[in-house]
């Protein structure tokens, strides 16, 4: 009896989890660019340490990429959040905390559904350890890491049940946006973050984040069905298209990850009583 039990869990987890597609958000080339520009946004006293550790950030924020392309079950629920799972915006059936929303939900299914912005409260509580314990190369890690989680909460389609388009018969427009766009036309968009802003609740903010984005998704599909209207493939025609009318979103979400790369970065500085950085 109680093999069967389990035996019925297990069904359910992985039934559950073949539901969600495995779409992997932002590319290489949109995670480094973004992390990159979130350098600059730091006050004086973080340039040094973080300006000598630009190149190691930029290598390993794509760290959990390389691993879910390894393994993509490995920690899959960490990249993303199905907030349409959860109802209409603004999702008031999903609690904030994370022991509210399990004990309203079960741990199965808010596991199953998407963990991000607690991830990226997560990582920001590491780098603020860190930081006050004064482990520089703890800390280049859990940087690096927790800009991955931040700019992943900035992709529109890490904030719904229809991941890959597969829902609206738009199977791969995620990597049309995310990964196409960027690889086609980043030496013609200008990114231009603001400057980093310290974060009263980094949890709260991860959920700020992902609503926002999710906010952009219908334009984003939109977008990509107007521009492969009558063509039969996805040439260079439609993306053409498809940067002109969604480019914009593009360009807003990238410049605003960084800034919020940016600023988790500095509000962890602070939070550990801003330690004096050493400049490498």
């Amino acid at each position: 009896m109680r093999r069967g039990i389990v035996a019925g869990t297990l069904l359910f987890a992985l039934l559950l989890f073949l539901a969600l597609p495995c779409s992997f958000g932002w590319g290489e080339n949109a995670e480094r660019l973004i992390t990159n520009k979130a350098v600059d946004t730091l006050p004086d006293e973080m340039q040094g340490f973080f300006g000598a550790n630009r190149q190691f950030l930029v290598r390993h924020v794509t760290d959990p990429l390389e691993a879910l392309g390894r393994n993509p079950s490995d920690n899959h629920s960490n990249q993303f959040i199905a907030l349409d799972h959860y109802g209409q915006f603004p999702f008031a059936a999903l609690p904030h905390s994370y022991s509210a929303a399990v004990a309203k939900h079960t741990k199965r299914t808010v596991d199953t559904y998407g963990l991000l912005p607690w991830q990226v409260g997560l990582y920001s509580q590491k780098l603020t350890e860190a930081l006050r314990a004064r482990n520089w190369d703890e800390a280049k890690l859990s940087a690096a890491l927790l800009a991955h989680y931040v700019v992943a909460a900035h992709d529109p389609f890490n904030t719904t049940v229809n991941s890959d388009g597969k829902l609206s018969e738009q199977p791969g427009v995620n990597e049309r946006f995310g990964v196409g766009l960027v690889e086609r036309y980043q030496l013609f968009f200008f990114v231009k973050p603001n400057e980093a802003a310290f974060i009263r609740d980094p949890t709260e903010h991860g959920f700020d984040m992902v609503m926002s984005a999710h906010g952009w998704l219908e334009n984003v599909l939109l977008a990509d069905r107007r521009a492969h209207q009558g063509l039969p493939a996805y040439t260079d025609e439609y993306y053409d298209r498809f940067y002109a009318q969604a480019g914009a979103i593009l360009i807003r979400q990238l410049s605003d990850a960084a800034t919020d790369v940016g600023s988790y970065w500095m509000t962890a500085w602070i939070n550990a009583g801003r330690p004096q950085l050493p400049a490498y």
